[in-house]
Formats: C-alpha cells, sequence, structure tokens
C-alpha cells in the first residue's frame, strides 16, 4: 500500500511540474469562472472544424515576453521599441546593432520550449478539433510542439533570408557564421526582447560584423514581418481561405491590436461564424466575440477536459 501511494505521489509532482509556467511576463488574471469553462467548452463541442489564432499570450507563459500586456509587457517596461522594416532595409548601422542583439539573445530564445497550450493544440488538431493553426508568434514553439496544420503569420526567427537573392538558412547556420566573423566579440544582457533579442549599449555594438549571404553577398533579414512590412499576400489569401472553411474561430492570448490579425476575426465575424476568445485584458474584437473569457490561456485550456 505504501508502494501504491509513492506512484501516486510521485505522479501528481509530474502533473503539476507539466502544468508549470513561467510567471515573469503574464499580467495578473483572475481565473476563469466554472460557466465560462462550460460555455467554452460548449463553443469547442459544437463547431467541429475551428480555426485557432494564438498571439503572445500564449507563448509569455514559456518564458517569452510581449509587447503591450500590462505592467509586464515590452512597453510598460522599457522605452525600447522593435526596429522598422525601412529602418532595417534602409541602413546598414541598424542592422549592425539588430544582428548584434539577436546573437548575444539567440541561445536563450532559442531554448525556449513549447508549454500546456502549444501542447493542447497539438492534440487538438490530431484529434481533427483544429481545422488550421495560425499564429502570429514568431518563435516556434507551435513547430516545437508537433503541430503540422499552421500558418506562421508573421514568419519565423528561426529562418533567414536573403533580401537580395531570397536564398535562405536557418537561424543555427547564422549564429555558426555570426561567430566566424566575430571571434573576439563578446556580450551579454539579460533584457529579453518579445523577438529574441537583447538589449545592448552603442560601445557593445561597436566592432560587431554583418556576414553577408553566402550565395551573393547581398544582406540578411530575419524570415520575419517586421513592423511596418506587410504579410505576403498569398499568405493572407490563404488564411481567409480556412476562415471560410471553418464552423468557427477561437482567439488564444491575442489582444488582436495588430490588424494582420484582426482582419480574420473580422472576416469571420461578417461570415456570421461564432468567435471565442480567451485573453487576458480587452481585446481589439471583444465586440465581435459571442463568448470572452478573460483569463490565463493555460489555466482555461487544462480545466477543459477535451
Amino acid at each position: 500500500m505504501s508502494l501504491l501511494r509513492n506512484v501516486i505521489r510521485c505522479l501528481l509532482v509530474q502533473q503539476r511540474e507539466a502544468h508549470v509556467v513561467n510567471n515573469k511576463f503574464i499580467p495578473k488574471a483572475e481565473p476563469a469562472c466554472d460557466l465560462d469553462i462550460y460555455n467554452l467548452k460548449n463553443f469547442l463541442l459544437t463547431n467541429n472544424r475551428i480555426l485557432v489564432l494564438t498571439g503572445a499570450g500564449v507563448s509569455t507563459e514559456s518564458g517569452i515576453p510581449d509587447y503591450r500586456s500590462e505592467g509586464v509587457g515590452l512597453y510598460a517596461r522599457s522605452d525600447n521599441r522593435p526596429v522598422q522594416y525601412n529602418d532595417f532595409v534602409k541602413s546598414e548601422s541598424i542592422r549592425q546593432r539588430y544582428w548584434a542583439r539577436n546573437y548575444a539573445g539567440w541561445s536563450v530564445f532559442s531554448s525556449f520550449l513549447p508549454n500546456l497550450c502549444h501542447k493542447t493544440l497539438r492534440r487538438w488538431e490530431i484529434t481533427g478539433k483544429v481545422h488550421w493553426l495560425v499564429t502570429q508568434n514568431v518563435d516556434a514553439l507551435h513547430i516545437k510542439a508537433g503541430s503540422i496544420k499552421l500558418t506562421e503569420l508573421h514568419g519565423s526567427a528561426h529562418r533567414v533570408m536573403c533580401m537580395s537573392c531570397d536564398d535562405k538558412m536557418s537561424r543555427e547556420q547564422l549564429q555558426n557564421l555570426i561567430g566566424q566573423h566575430n571571434p573576439m566579440w563578446q556580450a551579454k544582457s539579460v533584457d529579453m526582447a518579445p523577438d529574441g533579442d537583447v538589449q545592448l549599449t552603442t560601445e557593445q555594438v561597436q566592432g560587431f560584423k554583418i556576414p553577408q549571404c553566402p550565395n551573393c553577398g547581398g544582406a540578411l533579414k530575419p524570415e520575419i514581418i517586421f513592423f511596418g512590412d506587410n504579410v505576403p499576400k498569398p499568405t493572407v489569401n490563404f488564411v481567409f481561405k480556412k476562415v471560410k472553411e471553418a464552423d468557427a474561430v477561437l482567439i488564444l492570448g491575442s489582444s488582436l491590436e495588430v490588424y494582420s490579425g484582426f482582419r480574420f476575426v473580422n472576416a469571420a465575424h461578417t461570415q456570421k461564424k461564432p468567435i471565442a476568445i480567451v485573453n487576458i485584458g480587452p481585446t481589439r474584437a471583444d465586440n465581435l466575440a459571442s463568448l470572452k473569457v478573460s483569463a490565463k490561456c493555460s489555466d482555461v485550456l487544462q480545466r477543459l477536459e477535451l
């Protein structure tokens, strides 16, 4: 009997550890009430082909900060702002600063792991509940969790492209290439930004050498959509197609302040599809949703028991 108790105790500990999240970048929120959970479960059971749209509020539970969360997002903690697309394209000094900061932060950013939210969505995909998954995040955590029916709306920080010949490489390949060009360069910072770079001083960036495209000598850019850039039209049209195919739309962890994601929710509303939102705090689509749950995503998902 004592052996059985020990086994049960170990299983309970493993279960608790599996649900541990990094709360550093998550705004405070009350747990969802039983009625919200009941209504959301009914939403999921009633609709068979669900398009899921995820935002930074899913990745914050893995320890990656976001931009807008009250009190804990980058905008609340710092005056630093993400690089703009036109600035990156036109200025070599801005590219130097970007890649120096990204190089210094990559070992940490690339080590983040999927949390309960990513794993739950992968399980729903396997059972057929998720018709398609669209993420606004560039951290590849959905891919790490095994998701296949996936569109990375804003690209991925794990891929790099040449702005001249469109040749591509993995971010790990670029990390090695940067190391070869900067054997003596070192810089450390613990202030991680949402897209993987860290804050460095002007002095720290000096002397950093940016590798050029091995194929044509052009400038290299992460395969992500910078602020001020546009999502490629084929990607937009593809997601609109998936919205039309879906029975309903579920938003997880996004304020939808950025139009690139909001337009798909607006399209679903125009098509009279039911919309449910799980997000801490208000979103741009609250008035379009038939159900809104203001709570931490993992707390909600683990109570659904689908």
